[in-house]
């Protein structure tokens, strides 16, 4: 089944006016980001599938993650996002723990990010890849020996991050970034 994630800066507002199904974790917990917009056996009660989404998809139930992420909240317009993507970050700001602990997704991995010191939106992809189990040995290899591997699915079924989300999160990274740098020249 295809992988589909869909960004919004607040996803309550379009989760309000659709009729959905909570995707349900194996835990009997909720999903984080998951919905059906299909028919789906759920709870009345909590709206939440009964059946946990990687069952529901063998099932052929198909599951949406619609994700929070609130940097596109500071982005004023069209014309103003674009500015954001044409504009060359500022990658040696990728090495400033205070700075990484800003932007999502990397918040947390600034020794990784100050390691090994992207200078694109392909290496920064690669680390984003690599912050997830199955690509995790990566770390520490050139970026030669990582491009080689980093988009395979691992054979061990270990959570990976495939290529085009991690491109598209770093995207996002670098426009956050360049907010980030804007909001402070103000």
């Amino acid at each position: 089944m295809p992988d589909i994630d869909i960004d919004f800066a607040d996803r309550s507002i379009i989760l309000s006016k659709l009729k959905h199904r909570i995707a349900k974790l194996n835990s009997n917990k909720k999903h984080n980001t998951g919905v059906y917009f299909t028919e789906i056996p759920n709870n009345p009660v909590d709206n939440m599938s009964t059946v946990d989404h990687k069952s529901a998809d063998s099932r052929g139930y198909f599951k949406l993650d619609f994700l929070n992420v609130s940097l596109y909240k500071a982005i004023k317009d069209e014309n103003h996002l674009n500015t954001l993507l044409q504009k060359e970050p500022l990658w040696e700001l990728l090495e400033h723990q205070d700075f990484v602990k800003q932007l999502f997704h990397v918040g947390a991995h600034s020794t990784i990010l100050k390691k090994m010191k992207p200078k694109s939106v392909e290496e920064l992809a690669m680390i984003l890849a690599m912050i997830r189990p199955g690509k995790r040995h990566l770390l520490g290899k050139t970026w030669t020996e990582i491009s080689e591997t980093v988009w395979t699915r691992p054979e061990s079924g270990e959570y990976y991050f495939k290529k085009a989300h991690a491109i598209a999160y770093a995207v996002a990274i670098t426009v956050q970034m360049n907010l980030i740098c804007e909001e402070l020249k103000q």
